[in-house]
């Protein structure tokens, strides 16, 4: 079996490590876990429009992927948790961003909505399994 390897994203990937002791992402073979990606910037704000913290997330996860030597064209599986419902506007802003992110296969997704995420002004977190060539 092969030994599992751990990765921290630069800038925020840093300090979570260093806050909360956990790394974000793992890759064990060809196979590629991550952590959950909030929409935060290096400093852990997030953006006040919820399609722009959506969109934040989705470059945290090509950055942490980016980390391994993966890309989003590697991502085989999705996991989105919600906070505060899902307004038409949560389906359509991720919809238009897998398109764009993955426009050559559409992944398995499993999307969660629920009371609350690790900081307390997140809204969503994605956490992805990809496979590498």
């Amino acid at each position: 079996m092969n030994k599992p390897e751990f990765f921290i994203t630069p800038g925020y990937g840093e300090r979570m490590l260093n806050e909360f002791y956990y790394s974000q992402a793992v890759k064990i073979g060809d196979r590629v876990e991550t952590s959950g990606q909030g929409g935060w910037d290096d400093d852990l704000q997030f953006p006040e429009s919820l399609a722009d913290e959506i969109a934040q997330a989705f470059r945290n996860v090509e950055r942490t992927l980016a980390t391994v030597g993966a890309s989003w064209e590697d991502v085989i599986h999705v996991n989105s948790y919600h906070v505060g419902g899902f307004p038409p506007e949560v389906n359509e802003v991720m919809v238009k961003l897998f398109r764009h992110y993955m426009p050559n296969h559409a992944p398995i997704w499993t999307e969660v909505g629920v009371a609350a995420l690790a900081l307390p002004t997140m809204r969503i977190e994605i956490r992805v399994t990809a496979i590498t060539s």
